[in-house]
């Protein structure tokens, strides 16, 4: 796993990127799926949890917004504690694939959804990602240095 890179953040300055690896990829999409908008612009995690990576082309950040329309990328485990905060970019390997909307947490206390807003839905398979690929979250402040 390289170093987190700090860098500025815009509304709270300088975060390190939370990166990870891939442990399970996820093949399918929804288009009624029912997820919730949690009413939080970040959340904390912790080295060696593990999330579930889900796009959406949804645009609405209101608290409680409906989610709908999903792709399910996989599950990550974290490399490293940090704050994930909506507008971050999120990369695959080399590839960004989209910026943090928020999370659901109908699966808490295993793990969050963590929404990733794309301009289509994707999943695993359509990207032909492997268990071990690494994922990150970079601060939006970052995403111009990122490619």
């Amino acid at each position: 796993m390289r170093t987190s890179v700090l860098t500025a953040s815009v509304e709270d300055g300088a975060k390190r990127t939370v990166e990870g690896v891939l442990v399970k990829v996820l093949l399918h999409r929804r288009t009624e799926r029912g997820m919730s908008l949690e009413p939080f612009a970040s959340r904390c995690v912790r080295r060696g949890e593990v999330h579930e990576l889900v796009t959406t082309d949804h645009h609405e950040t209101a608290p409680g917004a409906r989610i709908d329309r999903v792709g399910f990328l996989g599950f990550a485990e974290l490399g490293c504690a940090g704050v994930v905060d909506r507008g971050d970019a999120f990369w695959i390997g080399g590839t960004r694939i989209g910026t943090v909307l928020g999370f659901d947490a109908c699966h808490l206390p295993n793990h969050y959804n963590i929404l990733i807003r794309t301009d289509r839905l994707l999943t695993g398979g359509e990207l032909g990602l492997r268990p071990e690929m690494p994922v990150r979250f970079a601060p939006a402040a970052a995403q111009a240095g990122m490619s």
